[in-house]
């Protein structure tokens, strides 16, 4: 445990010292969260959502990018340095396959994210605004996220669950579309809640926590150090996301993160758990998703406006206080799933 607390401070002061130049590189690019001219032409479709959020614009985007790289960079470097130091390395599973799929997933999610911000921010004019069309990007997700179902079933043998009250749970291959479902269904929440400076970030170092403590419980190594890794550059992001932000995460970090962070619930074999740590983002999307069904078959709201944290800002909670509320409830919501893990 002491190498790992020493990973997460390494990381951390690491990452901390390429932000303030990343930074400005991002500046200097012009990757940028749209400035007010671009804003205004999509008043009349999302006004609640741009009354809140004119103030961010300008904002640079792609925070997510480097701490990406600099978890990736560090696990395979820190790994590199056991192996040639003789250092004994217990793992659930084969090693190399379960940093693969971890990787793989990290990457291949978050350069997903990098276009679809990429295509945000310079595919823009006349008024008009060209992101990754809904369907295509969810083509590609499910074929990356069948990509990750395939190789946990055939090579790290994961196709169960364990749900109490009805015990192990065997799947076989259709843990596959289980798993296509679940990683989706969390790099969209994660990328929902991804909406007032600090929030989704510090939710995700909360469950993290959580998962960290699960991983090392099970003597799990390569996903301990690959968490601890990526704990320490999440918090060198934070200091620069919290309220008023000098930096957002963007597509490139929360389709990344929350889809990562599916696969390491599903790892370690704690999809219930995963739903209840990761509970948030889960009720973030929730309200979404009803909100959606409720306009399209019902042609009516439930809500003034969706997810939930929109919600409480249009009902007049400052964005402080929601975020600070939502990671005292991520913490209790934390403690429970754990609670869960270790007593059943």
């Amino acid at each position: 445990m002491g190498i790992l607390l020493g990973l997460v401070l390494l990381s951390w002061f690491l990452t901390s010292i390429f932000y303030i130049p990343f930074i400005r590189f991002l500046y200097k690019m012009r990757f940028q969260r749209m400035k007010q001219k671009t804003l205004d032409a999509f008043n009349n479709r999302t006004p609640i959502f741009d009354r809140f959020n004119q103030k961010k614009a300008g904002t640079p985007v792609g925070g997510g990018v480097l701490v990406i790289i600099m978890t990736s960079v560090m696990l395979l470097v820190t790994l590199a340095l056991l192996r040639y130091f003789w250092v004994p390395v217990t793992s659930v599973f084969a090693l190399g396959s379960e940093v693969k799929i971890l990787l793989f997933t990290f990457i291949s999610f978050g350069a997903l994210g990098f276009l679809d911000d990429a295509k945000k921010t310079f595919s823009q004019s006349n008024g008009k605004f060209f992101g990754l069309r809904l369907r295509h990007k969810l083509i590609l997700e499910i074929i990356l996220a069948g990509i990750i179902g395939y190789w946990m079933v055939s090579e790290l043998r994961i196709d169960m669950l364990y749900m109490q009250p009805f015990g192990i749970i065997r799947l076989g291959w259709w843990f596959i579309p289980f798993a296509v479902f679940t990683v989706i269904a969390f790099a969209n929440a994660f990328n929902i809640t991804d909406g007032l400076d600090g929030l989704s970030s510090g939710l995700l170092m909360i469950a993290l926590g959580a998962f960290w403590i699960i991983s090392a419980s099970i003597l799990d190594t390569p996903l301990s150090i690959f968490l601890a890794l990526w704990i320490g550059s999440l918090i060198a992001f934070i200091y620069f996301n919290i309220y008023p932000a000098r930096i957002i995460m963007g597509d490139v970090g929360s389709l990344s993160f929350g889809a990562t962070m599916a696969v390491v619930g599903l790892i370690i074999g704690k999809a219930p758990v995963l739903v209840i740590i990761g509970g948030i983002f889960v009720l973030e999307a929730t309200s979404s998703l009803v909100q959606l069904l409720a306009k399209k078959y019902f042609h009516r709201k439930v809500f003034a406006v969706a997810p939930l944290h929109l919600w409480l800002q249009y009902y007049g909670w400052p964005e402080p206080k929601i975020v600070m509320r939502f990671w005292i409830l991520a913490i209790v919501l934390a403690v429970f799933g754990l609670w869960l893990a270790f007593t059943f």
